[in-house]
């Protein structure tokens, strides 16, 4: 038997950062995001070697391990590590090795949510395997907990949502760890031609999200009145991002995201830098209305929304930089998982 999972990346369009402890703890976030036709993918092949095998295919890493043995977390493969390590001591492991590999549609630290999906695809896997009775809210909250609190990674919380319950949602966000996903019915016009107009550029630049979210996180427990109100503007981004899809104010879109652009700004430093502000403005010149940067910020992944025929001349201007602009579909579905 294979037992098999893919769970999709995510684009956030708005309130990026207010799903982050203690900000969602002590004001409560918001943001917006749809899932994309980029994947992170996991297979489990049981073998008669008594070994686990684990590898991630996109980065050239494995490593082989005696079966009975807690996995060394030690900055290889420990989002694999992680997720194994917990299963095995929650739900306990059949007496027989396998082989774990994983592959991932683009880099990890491009601000897609790699990190997180790949934990949901993971535990996707292992669940398919074991057959365990966890629902969409229930592996997003495990995937959360495996990460923040075994592995110990900053981060918020929307990713393992987005990637276990797909499409376009509003997502809450409150103390306790509370969350609510609010399946959004755009109308598929509306969908069609957002897709067509939002570029998803890639700065091929990657970053380490953790040190920046971590910044972020002080910024609110100082109490820094300039992060704090960022913040609040982007949950209100949010807001205005539903109804603009909601009720098919496409036209909006560029002015909403250009607007949480320049909040995102003051969250924390290392969100932006000049090679992102230059690509940010060349855009903008080029006809895109608004754009932002995608996750945590620092590097990875850049949205903008070109109406009109805006994007090929957008996409033409920005190839100076190095960069590249990749295809995608929005997709409705979360995370599956397959026995063959």
């Amino acid at each position: 038997m294979i037992y098999r999972s893919k769970a999709p990346l995510r684009i956030g369009l708005a309130g990026g950062g207010t799903d982050v402890s203690p900000y969602s703890d002590l004001y409560g976030g918001a943001i917006l995001n749809a899932t994309i036709s980029l994947y992170a993918n996991a297979t489990i092949e049981p073998n008669d070697e008594n070994k686990i095998i684990i590898e991630a295919i996109d980065r050239n890493e494995k490593q082989e391990f005696d079966r009975n043995i807690e996995l060394p977390v030690d900055g290889t493969l420990d989002l694999l590590k992680g997720v194994y390590n917990r299963i095995q001591r929650d739900y306990g492991l059949k007496e027989q090795g396998f082989r774990l590999s994983t592959y991932v549609d683009a880099p990890a630290g491009s601000g897609l949510g790699t990190s997180s999906t790949l934990v949901v695809a993971i535990i996707g896997a292992f669940t398919e395997m074991l057959r365990l009775p966890l629902g969409e809210y229930d592996m997003a909250h495990y995937a959360y907990d495996i990460e923040r609190k075994d592995l110990n990674l900053a981060g918020g919380k929307q990713d393992q949502y987005a990637a276990t319950f797909g499409g376009v949602n509003f997502m809450e966000f409150y103390a306790e760890d509370k969350v609510i996903v609010n399946p959004l019915r755009v109308k598929q016009q509306h969908l069609f031609e957002l897709e067509n107009n939002l570029v998803l550029y890639y700065t091929a630049t990657t970053r380490e999200s953790a040190g920046i979210i971590q910044k972020q996180s002080k910024n609110v427990t100082d109490n820094k009145e300039k992060s704090i109100e960022a913040m609040h503007q982007l949950k209100q981004q949010a807001q205005r991002m539903k109804e603009a899809l909601l009720k098919g104010r496409l036209n909006e879109i560029g002015e909403i995201l250009d607007y949480g652009f320049k909040q995102k700004r003051q969250m924390a430093e290392g969100i932006s830098n000049p090679l992102m502000e230059d690509i940010y403005d060349t855009a903008k010149k080029a006809g895109a209305t608004g754009g932002k940067i995608s996750g945590a910020g620092g590097g990875g992944f850049m949205i903008f929304y070109c109406p009109g025929n805006a994007k090929y001349t957008v996409m033409q201007r920005l190839e100076k930089f190095g960069g590249y602009s990749r295809n995608y579909q929005f997709v409705e579905h979360g995370l599956k998982t397959w026995t063959i």
